[in-house]
């Protein structure tokens, strides 16, 4: 059975369903005769239904502007779609679609194709820890059985944490075990940008057809896309599209679908009805990890080179996300080269040395805001993740409010600085949750003895 004729089969199941939750068409009537029918063809303009017998035509026909409605609805359509119904002998005999009615583009490949999918990133390479165990096992699962189990898949964290390198793992995987079918990749903003020139060079339609010619559809920094309602009913028709068609949908956000301000609600509902699975910041033995491959990748240096106390504080001070170890061992290696130059091991004074000006880190006590965030979460038994993404329920923003005031309080970090400790939020944003947490503490006494309570857990 082909594609086509499973999507076919899928689609009058799913205009059944339509027809029986309207209650417009006698149930015994859909369940006698309706199910016998058949989407033959279907087209921009027409759908053409195949029955047995003449009788069943007869009373399919009666209906043809309740089945219209219903795939209008199924499809989603902005216009009018004409429905017939034929018996299979006059199939026959019948020339079904003529050829002005077919829609043919020729499609430049240079103009809608895909950003590139970096080699380098695949599921050997990807440094697996508690922080992101589960999204690395729903990235897998997709790329084994793409289409079958979570379409779409939403992953969604803080900026560095690997959501990018999981995409182009499920792209990697897929090209080297799929080889003759299709993958797309590309950032959302990239999509708008290709959705105004093909409007710009009226080709709009020939682009969204060379988009449903995809097999895997990976999208990066969805949140972008909030607020461009013509890229929001493109990217919508494209990503029913290959859903109805069993094509597989990865995306990639810093925030869950439903906290992106400016998306269609359609879209929030489509993107919500897949599998969501979220990153968090490294833990120190997965930042330690992620940093050691790192290292070992680069061929700059030997790995047995370095202090490993040094590897340690590395790990400690800077595992907000990949990025930041990444630029704080590239710190490292500069800072090296210019000042150590009695041995060919990078020791541990060095590398404190290096990164003195960088890390946000007490020298007193080793205190940092990564711990004071984790005392907080354990306190409420919230994530990392909650507390510095976006959600705004009652109890994970009182969470938020004392993680910043114990930065503020504990470490007198500039309020830009804890701002970015905590998603990028502005120092207003940073001086007010501190504010809160103030007048808190001075009227309500269980929540003063809780600041105290989690003051004395990041002491311990």
């Amino acid at each position: 059975m082909s594609n086509r004729e499973q999507y076919y089969i899928d689609l009058w199941k799913q205009v059944l369903d339509y027809l029986r939750s309207q209650d417009n068409i006698d149930q015994d009537v859909i369940d006698s005769f309706f199910v016998k029918a058949s989407i033959y063809e279907l087209n921009n303009n027409k759908c053409i239904l195949a029955v047995q017998s003449v009788i069943t035509q007869q009373i399919i026909l009666k209906e043809t502007d309740m089945i219209a409605a219903a795939l209008i609805d199924v499809l989603n359509l902005d216009h009018q779609l004409i429905v017939e119904v034929d018996t299979e002998s006059e199939l026959k005999n019948k020339s079904i679609i003529s050829p002005d009615e077919m829609i043919e583009f020729e499609i430049n490949d240079t103009e809608f194709q895909s950003m590139p999918i970096q080699p380098d990133r695949t599921f050997d390479n990807f440094v697996e820890g508690d922080c992101n165990r589960e999204s690395r096992a729903a990235a897998y699962a997709c790329a084994l059985n793409p289409g079958k189990y979570f379409n779409p898949l939403f992953i969604y964290g803080n900026s560095g944490l690997g959501k990018t390198h999981l995409l182009m793992a499920i792209g990697n995987y897929f090209k080297k075990n799929y080889p003759d079918r299709r993958v797309y990749y590309i950032e959302s903003l990239k999509f708008v940008d290709k959705v105004v020139k093909a409007i710009q060079n009226n080709k709009i339609d020939a682009f969204k057809q060379y988009m449903c010619s995809m097999d895997l559809l990976l999208v990066d920094d969805i949140q972008f896309l909030a607020g461009k309602e013509k890229s929001h009913e493109v990217f919508f028709s494209i990503y029913n599209e290959l859903v109805n068609n069993r094509k597989q949908i990865c995306i990639a956000s810093d925030r869950q679908p439903k906290e992106i301000k400016g998306l269609e609600d359609r879209l929030i509902s489509r993107f919500s009805s897949g599998l969501s699975v979220g990153i968090d910041s490294p833990e120190f033995e997965t930042s330690l990890a992620i940093l050691r491959m790192k290292i070992e990748n680069s061929g700059n240096i030997n790995i047995e080179d370095v202090d490993e106390q040094g590897l340690a504080y590395i790990a400690s001070n800077f595992s907000g996300n990949v990025r930041d170890l990444e630029g704080a061992w590239n710190r490292v290696l500069f800072y090296t080269i210019i000042s150590q130059k009695d041995s060919s091991i990078i020791s541990f004074e060095t590398i404190v040395n290096a990164l003195r000006n960088q890390a946000v880190v007490s020298e007193k006590d080793g205190l940092s805001p990564k711990k004071i965030i984790k005392c907080v979460s354990d306190y409420y038994g919230l994530t990392r993740q909650q507390i510095t993404g976006k959600t705004r329920t009652k109890n994970i923003a009182n969470a938020r409010h004392i993680s910043i005031y114990l930065c503020r309080k504990l470490l007198d970090l500039p309020y830009n600085k804890i701002g970015d400790e905590f998603g990028g939020r502005d120092h207003s944003t940073i001086i007010s949750a501190c504010l809160k947490v103030e007048k808190q503490i001075e009227k309500d006494h269980a929540f003063s003895i809780a600041v105290n309570d989690i003051e004395k857990m990041i002491s311990s």
